[in-house]
């Protein structure tokens, strides 16, 4: 049940950032919604291995290179799905940082709402 609420959660902030910023273009909930879910999958698969790749570089910029990888996975996802448009690099990294920030503060209120378990 938490999953599926964070998910609607995290499409609706899609949906607020679009309507924040005018360089990020969703069409409809439905593809907030995929676009929520793939990048969640590209977070979870794909910076990884790019953080690993880049370490170098992230260490030497002290981890800011890490909000570049971050805009780069919201542009990715905005290129694989048709009705997600990301208008430049720019708002990309704008685009990651606040969705970033939605995400921190849904996190946060859905720990409240639903406790961590005991094993």
């Amino acid at each position: 049940m938490k999953l599926l609420i964070t998910w609607v959660l995290h499409a609706t902030a899609l949906l607020a950032l679009a309507q924040l910023s005018t360089g990020i273009e969703i069409s409809s909930f439905a593809t907030a919604m995929a676009a929520a879910l793939l990048i969640g999958f590209l977070n979870l698969f794909v910076r990884p291995a790019l953080v690993v790749l880049t370490l170098p570089v992230t260490f030497l910029t002290l981890g800011l290179f890490l909000f570049i990888i971050n805009a780069l996975m919201f542009w990715a996802a905005a290129e694989l799905l048709d009705g997600f448009r990301v208008n430049g690099f720019g708002s990309a990294l704008l685009g990651s940082l606040l969705y970033s920030t939605f995400g921190m503060v849904i996190d946060s209120a859905l720990q409240h709402l639903f406790p961590p378990q005991p094993l």
